[in-house]
């Protein structure tokens, strides 16, 4: 019965973030409930040391968890495009509530988007599975060795085999990815067939990947790949064309992600010219005096992370578009003065509304010289709460 009620609840929330004015649950606990107070999970903290390959894999005891990827393309005409493939992951009862594993028995409810997107067109696609804990092959699901995360037929996992060695004699089965994902529709199909090869070591976000995300301490673990290169193929209007690029993943699970104020966040992952990457992010009220808070990560080309305080980051939007039926920041000044980099960030397209079930803005981004507005990277840009 909690199981039902529980997922009745998600749906809820699903359905009612974003449609009006009107109040919802979702807006008494944070964007989608994740201010919602979860004791009964396990939390998310300074201290807790993080494990690889381990934490590559799902973390059920935890109650919400991704794995998100956007990736910044040329396609064999030297033309432009962008793509996202994330899976989340719900728990739908605490870790001493769960049901013994049955045919029947969910106790993990499994989300999955895909978009494509070059010029005006934006293809979107969600999918929803359910899964126990404890199962390892199902319909939807993350495991460590060898990595692979997955939904039905949409996956990303390891291209190596455990049996392959690293120069440290140890097998890594997430350096090197293929991600596969594709979805019929009237315009012909979309979808994308990729090789993600790291070259880069991981990022721990914050304090050794705990991310503060307010003033009262609610958070997440937090860290990323921003190192992929990317080379195959994708699939747009039934149109298959080469691709090649760079990509961003970022893995987070948390509990309790938000404070209860907090109704949405704007996050920004930049590849400079440099070769530095920046993370930097607003969650919207939660703040000081109840402003907003910032937090972000700089990253050398080596990969050294620099964490970034909140008051060390400073994004203001300069215009909005009518997007969706809403107004939505596409045009933003984005500082970091002890990194010496004062931006403008810019959509590249408007038109990268993400209507799934929890609607949101994801699209791609280039980053210019405030003052000369010479090109200084590119990246992607994801809104929420608007």
């Amino acid at each position: 019965m909690m199981r039902i009620v529980a997922l009745a609840t998600l749906l809820a929330v699903f359905s009612l973030v974003g449609c009006g004015d009107e109040t919802s649950p979702a807006q008494t606990a944070g964007f989608a409930g994740l201010g919602e107070e979860a004791d009964d999970f396990a939390q998310a903290h300074e201290g807790i040391a993080l494990s690889f390959p381990e934490d590559h894999a799902a973390h059920p005891d935890y109650r919400i968890e991704w794995w998100y990827l956007t990736t910044n393309l040329t396609d064999e005409h030297g033309e432009s495009l962008g793509l996202q493939w994330t899976l989340f992951r719900q728990a739908l009862t605490a870790p001493d509530e769960r049901p013994a594993p049955s045919p029947w028995a969910a106790d993990q409810l499994w989300m999955a988007h895909m978009a494509v997107s070059q010029g005006e067109s934006h293809r979107v696609a969600e999918r929803f599975a359910r899964s126990h804990s404890s199962d390892e092959d199902g319909q939807a699901g993350a495991v460590a060795e060898p990595f692979r995360a997955w939904i039905d037929h949409w996956q990303l996992a390891s291209h190596r085999e455990t049996s392959d060695e690293t120069s440290d004699d140890e097998p890594d089965t997430f350096a090197e990815l293929e991600l596969t994902a594709h979805q019929d529709d009237e315009y012909g199909g979309f979808g994308y067939a990729l090789t993600l090869t790291a070259e880069g070591p991981l990022v721990l976000h914050g304090d050794a990947g705990f991310s503060q995300k307010s003033a009262d301490g609610q958070g997440s673990m937090y860290y990323s790949q921003p190192f992929w290169r990317i080379e195959g193929e994708v699939t747009l209007d039934g149109e298959t064309r080469a691709v090649h690029g760079r990509g961003w993943l970022d893995r987070e699970w948390s509990s309790q992600l938000l404070d209860e104020r907090q109704q949405g966040w704007d996050w920004f992952s930049l590849h400079l010219e440099s070769g530095h990457k920046l993370m930097a992010f607003q969650l919207r009220g939660g703040g000081e005096d109840g402003g907003d808070y910032r937090s972000g990560t700089w990253i050398s080309p080596e990969g050294e992370p620099t964490a970034l305080a909140p008051d060390e980051i400073a994004m203001r939007p300069l215009e909005t578009q009518q997007v969706a039926g809403r107004e939505v920041p596409t045009r933003w000044r984005l500082e970091v003065p002890r990194a010496g980099i004062e931006l403008i960030v810019e959509a590249t397209h408007a038109e990268r509304w993400m209507d799934t079930s929890v609607p949101y803005w994801e699209g791609e981004v280039v980053a210019r010289d405030a003052d000369s507005g010479e090109d200084k990277g590119m990246g992607y840009l994801e809104m929420t709460g608007y």
